[in-house]
């Protein structure tokens, strides 16, 4: 009766993660760390009453993750197996770097500026190219912000990860000597 009664309130529980979490895959959602081990690197976080596993290999390489600290991880998939489902979280993901934004800049929200493109070098460096669909709005500053305030914020959830913000040109010769900045180009050639 113990053992029918345990698998009961196990299969319960899996029920009640995968409900939680199959409306958030591609979401960007806060966890707080729970525990890491200090062997593997794999930390325990906790979002809600459930934990996840957010393990080394898709964690920002040199970020220092704390107990107690919370963080903002990509929900990569949930895979509902037989025995126990499993969500995969990534701080690498560049899926991550495009909610950051749509949660701090509200033009992106409304869809007035589109992110166009995202490419990361993890831990090192994002470029994100991005357009305006209005005329009368200046997509490069509202990424930005008034000294820079929304696009350190995202800095800042990653850990000091340098973001590079290029405007989107339909001419590939535009598009790729903005891509180079801050290098000056002096030609491009297809």
């Amino acid at each position: 009766a113990k053992q029918s009664l345990r698998n009961d309130i196990r299969d319960y529980e899996n029920a009640q993660l995968v409900e939680q979490f199959k409306d958030k895959v591609g979401e960007c959602i806060t966890a707080k760390v729970v525990r890491i081990d200090a062997v593997s690197g794999i930390a325990t976080l906790q979002v809600e009453k459930n934990e996840i596993l957010l393990f080394k290999s898709e964690q920002i390489p040199g970020e220092v993750i704390r107990e107690g600290q919370f963080v903002k991880i990509y929900v990569m998939e949930i895979k509902n197996s037989d025995k126990k489902p499993t969500v995969k979280v990534s701080r690498k993901h560049h899926g991550l770097v495009k909610r950051l934004f749509e949660l701090e800049v509200p033009e992106i929200q409304d869809g007035v500026v589109e992110i166009v493109n995202i490419v990361r070098e993890v831990g090192y460096r994002t470029k994100i190219a991005i357009n305006s669909k209005d005329v009368n709005v200046d997509a490069l500053g509202a990424c930005v912000g008034a000294k820079g305030v929304r696009v350190n914020s995202i800095v800042f959830q990653l850990g000091g990860e340098k973001i590079d913000i290029i405007v989107w040109s339909d001419d590939p010769f535009e598009y790729i000597a903005r891509a180079l900045s801050p290098a000056k180009v002096i030609s491009v050639e297809i």
